[in-house]
């Protein structure tokens, strides 16, 4: 049985949206000016954007070491962030509304293959990230995956599924633990686990008349 033939890989027509000689400019341009430029000339970096196609929102904040496969099909909010190592893989277009945060190494990817057709077929959907959502660091999304406004996913997640507003989500592949504003009290909970609280002990000076100097933390 043949699970998969690459000599019989082919990418669509117009699969980039842009020429051959235009797409390698770009990879140029990213390599030699866009993941040079030091950290804090971030207008610097929304103008090579800008120039290759890309919609980008005022303030916006991406670090040199992101990476952006075609700018054409990419649009970003104002004042939102993309943070180190972050991969927007836009064989499709990727939406990421204003104010919104992808952290580190996060990875947005639009594009994927059949796993069920010999020829490894290629297909791409749409990423929409919409405003105030915030990836922590590593969350890998999926094609076609729209992530509700004001959601938080959790570090190392895998978003397989849309992902509704408001909420708090963790985990691979990723679900809804609570509300990202808790009802009875109205304020901001993106901590999943109880603060630490230590217990008052004795003076170091005493530390000769405590034999359990440690012994309620």
């Amino acid at each position: 049985m043949q699970f998969q033939n690459l000599k019989e890989f082919k990418l669509p027509s117009d699969f980039r949206g842009r020429s051959a000689w235009f797409v390698q400019t770009w990879w140029l341009v990213q390599m030699l000016f866009f993941k040079t430029s030091p950290q804090f000339m971030y207008g610097w970096r929304r103008f090579l954007l800008r120039c290759f196609g890309a919609k980008i929102g005022k303030k916006v904040m991406i670090r040199p070491s992101a990476h952006v496969q075609f700018p054409w099909k990419l649009n970003i909010g104002e004042y939102s962030w993309v943070g180190d190592g972050v991969v927007l893989y836009n064989l499709d277009k990727i939406n990421i509304g204003s104010h919104a945060v992808i952290s580190q190494r996060s990875y947005l990817c639009t594009g994927s293959h059949h796993h069920g057709c010999p020829d490894f077929s290629i297909y791409t959907k749409p990423i929409i990230i919409e405003n105030q959502c915030w990836l922590a660091a590593d969350v890998f999304v999926a094609p076609g995956i729209t992530i509700g406004t004001g959601t938080v996913v959790g570090s190392r997640s895998s978003v397989f599924k849309s992902l509704p507003s408001g909420k708090i989500c963790f985990g691979t592949p990723a679900l809804v633990i609570k509300d990202r504003i808790e009802k009875d009290t109205d304020q901001l909970q993106v901590i999943f686990t109880p603060a630490f609280e230590p217990k008052p002990i004795e003076l170091w000076s005493e530390f000769g008349a405590s034999k359990a100097l440690f012994g309620d933390l």
